[in-house]
Order: C-alpha cells, then sequence, then structure tokens
C-alpha cells in the first residue's frame, strides 16, 4: 500500500515512511517500531517501520508416510489405496501409480502439513501373481491321423502380461497311430505363474460329425418366457440369414435388429447382405444397430476399422450402438497380445466409434465376460451378453442378452439369434 505523510509543509516520501521484506509465506511474524525523523531543529516527523518476516515450511520431523511393497500389474490403485501408513494429508489421494511394466518403480508422494505442501519418494515394486487364464482346454479334440502334431491347435490360454506365455505338455502323441493319448498340458507366463490340465488327443482318420438335436425355438415363445416390465425384443442378422423380410419380423414382434456390417481377418470384408439389411430394417421401422466381428490384435487396426465402419455409414444415423465382436478365443495365443492388450484395443475402438458420433458396445459370452474383460471394460460401454440358456445366471451389468442363436421367426428361413432388449427406453 503506498502511504505518505506531510509534516510542517514536508512531504515525507514512501520510502522514508515504511520498509517491507517478504518472501514466499507459510509462516510470517511481523515487527513494529516507530522512530523519529528530525527535519529541522523546529520540527520532526514519527515514522512507522514494518518489517515481515516470513519462514519457509518445513517437512514434520516425525514424518510417518509408507506403501505397499509390492502391488500387480495393471492394478488399479489409487495413491489412498498404495499408502499403508501415515501422519499427514496426501495431496492427491486419488492418483493412480504407474503399473504398466513389471519392475521396481518410484513415485513422488505430495502431503501437505503445517501449512506447507511437500513430496517424498518412495518405492515399490509391480509383480505379476495372476497365473495363465485357459480359455480352451481342448473338448476332446480329435486329430487327423498323418498330419504333424503341435498342441497349438487345439487349445486356447492368455496371460493378462505377458504377450507369449509358453506351453509345455507330458506324454507322447503318435500322430501316425491311431488311438489315445492322455496329456498333462502347463501354460507358463513370463513372471513363472502357470496352469495345468489334463487332454486327450484321439487320433484317427477322420472327425467324426455330431448331429444337431438343437431344439428350434419359435420367437412368440421366446417372447412369452421372457416378458416383463419395460424391455423389448429383436434379432441380429448376417450373410447368413439370407434375404431378410423385415416387415415380417417387425409383425412377429421383433422391435430391434443388429445387423453385421462386416469382419476382419486379414483383411476388411463388408457382409454382402449389410446394405440391403440396412435399408429394409429402417423402412420397417426397426431400431438398427451394427456389429463388426474382428481380430484385431492392435490398437491402430482397431481405430482404423472403427474408421472403416463409420465411412460406410455415410452420415445414416442408427439407433442401436455399434458392437466389438471379438471370438477367437480357441487359439487366442496365435494373436500376440496379452489379455490386457485386448481391453485396450476394445476400447480404443469404442473411443473411435464414439469421436465419430456413434455409440459403442461390447459383444461377449458370459464365460468370458467373466474371465477375460475387466470391470473398468465392462463399465465403459454397455453390455451384449451372449449366454444361450433358458435363464442366464450372468451376475454382471448388461443391457441386451442373445438368449439363442436357434430362434425362428417368420420373414427367415432358418435359425436366428434372439435377444431381449432391458430398460428399452435407455
Amino acid at each position: 500500500m503506498l502511504l505518505s505523510a506531510v509534516s510542517c509543509g514536508k512531504k515525507v516520501s514512501e520510502a522514508d515512511v515504511a520498509h517491507t521484506t517478504e518472501t514466499t509465506a507459510a509462516v510470517t511474524e511481523t515487527v513494529t517500531e516507530t522512530v523519529s525523523a528530525e527535519t529541522s531543529p523546529a520540527t520532526s516527523a514519527s515514522t512507522t517501520v514494518t518489517t515481515v518476516v516470513t519462514t519457509a515450511p518445513q517437512p514434520p520431523e516425525n514424518l510417518v508416510l509408507s506403501g505397499k511393497e509390492s502391488v500387480g500389474v495393471y492394478e488399479e490403485i489409487t495413491i489412498s489405496d498404495f499408502i499403508t501408513d501415515k501422519n499427514v494429508e496426501l495431496a492427491e489421494p486419488e492418483k493412480l501409480l504407474d503399473v504398466a511394466e513389471i519392475g521396481e518403480h518410484e513415485i513422488a508422494v505430495k502431503y501437505r502439513s503445517g501449512g506447507g505442501e511437500f513430496e517424498k519418494k518412495l518405492s515399490y515394486k509391480v509383480v505379476d501373481t495372476t497365473k495363465p487364464v485357459l480359455l480352451n482346454a481342448g473338448w476332446s479334440p480329435v486329430h487327423i491321423r498323418g498330419k504333424a502334431f503341435d498342441l497349438n491347435n487345439y487349445v486356447g490360454f492368455a496371460d493378462n502380461f505377458d504377450k507369449n506365455p509358453v506351453l509345455t505338455y507330458t506324454g507322447t502323441v503318435d500322430p501316425n497311430v491311431n488311438g489315445d493319448y492322455p496329456l498333462k498340458a502347463t501354460v507358463t507366463d513370463s513372471s513363472g505363474n502357470s496352469v495345468s490340465w489334463d487332454v486327450t488327443i484321439t487320433v484317427a482318420d477322420y472327425i467324426p460329425s455330431a448331429p444337431d438335436t438343437n431344439t428350434r425355438v419359435p420367437f412368440s415363445d421366446f417372447m412369452a418366457k421372457n416378458s416383463g416390465e419395460n424391455r423389448c425384443f429383436g434379432i441380429d442378422v448376417s450373410t447368413w440369414q439370407g434375404n431378410v423380410d423385415f416387415n415380417a419380423v417387425k409383425e412377429a414382434g421383433a422391435e430391434f435388429v443388429f445387423i453385421r456390417i462386416g469382419y476382419y481377418y486379414d483383411h476388411v470384408v463388408m457382409d454382402d447382405y449389410f446394405k440391403a439389411n440396412l435399408k429394409n430394417a429402417k423402412d420397417a421401422g426397426l431400431k438398427v444397430g451394427l456389429y463388426f466381428y474382428t481380430t484385431d490384435n492392435t490398437e491402430e487396426g482397431a481405430r482404423e476399422h472403427a474408421r472403416w465402419i463409420t465411412e460406410q455409414l455415410g452420415g445414416t444415423s442408427l439407433e442401436l450402438p455399434i458392437a466389438f465382436d471379438w471370438e477367437e478365443f480357441g487359439n487366442f495365443q496365435q494373436y500376440g497380445m496379452s489379455i490386457h492388450d485386448l481391453n485396450q484395443i476394445y476400447l480404443a475402438f469404442a473411443d473411435e466409434i464414439e469421436k465419430q458420433g456413434y455409440k459403442s458396445m461390447l459383444y461377449s459370452s458370459k464365460n468370458f465376460l467373466n474371465n477375460f474383460w475387466s470391470e473398468s471394460t465392462k463399465a465403459a460401454n454397455p453390455v451384449w451378453l451372449a449366454h444361450f440358456v433358458d435363464e442366464t445366471d450372468y451376475t454382471g451389468d448388461y443391457w441386451i442378452w442373445q438368449g439363442s442363436c436357434f430362434g425362428r421367426i417368420p420373414g427367415i428361413a432358418g435359425d436366428v439369434d434372439m435377444n431381449v432388449m432391458y430398460n428399452k427406453e435407455a
């Protein structure tokens, strides 16, 4: 503040009156004294000199701040959850630890004490203690006599972190002699975690075909069995359904349809019936969503294919989301990625779809929703559950349940998937 004083006709300047010293304040002590300034034998002026002394805050001498020695790779853990003991206030309690790579790590933990903010570096180790996941145990595989044998062709497995877990087995298989060969298979990841199981390989001259004994379910029966408040019913179609009479489908009680736009193995292919299905379903007044069957194993590839999808739509509006459909779990290890990788690939796909103005959805079966897709991934977007039973016992959240792949509905010559949408106004 600017001060001035006038005494007996003389102006006393700002510098004559006050002197102030300041630094970054945390603890401040103010000392004030009054002095006299003689201007002549007959006059004098009193001035006040104020000195502000600031003491920088100091970290507490008895600081208690310690954390866990180790955390799991990809574990979503905040600093608050990481800290095991403290006597100060954390400045960033919700900040996440870096757990993307196994090994030694260090984090600067910020805290508040005595009016100041400080930090202390803490070390921790990121470890992988999770066993690989068995996705396909073999299910009584038959190997054609005379062909080279590789167990990888008959089983599927994945690891949360390791892109290339190792498959070994004990026992022998003679691929040139018919018979049953019991094996003990083991998958081991880079941290030494392993899972083992028994599998019997049958060597034979041909693979016997199993008769189709599945009961076909009329769409009307499916609706009656699963009727309830605020729900509706629909189907999903692709080239396998051939020409679809969507007017007949709607008259049968369906309110929505998911249409396959295409698929990706080594290159993208548009479904032969996509354009006709999209036009005819919309003309019939059905709510429409899409699904894309993919084997993407990179985030870049997933984003590229999401853009391809929206380019084919050319601005056409959709009432329902675009679903990500990844199902090649039978030999997952051939794709050279971890469980974490595929979760990130789906999230990249969903992000790109939403950037283009559409909504996204995750399609998966009960088994993989329970054992493969993370809770945060499932919570990011609606889930379309595939579980072919009379009544699903899946306990997670889902919006649509695909309850049968052996449905029959007017307008389609053959089998069709049947779905229940819950909270149809969502």
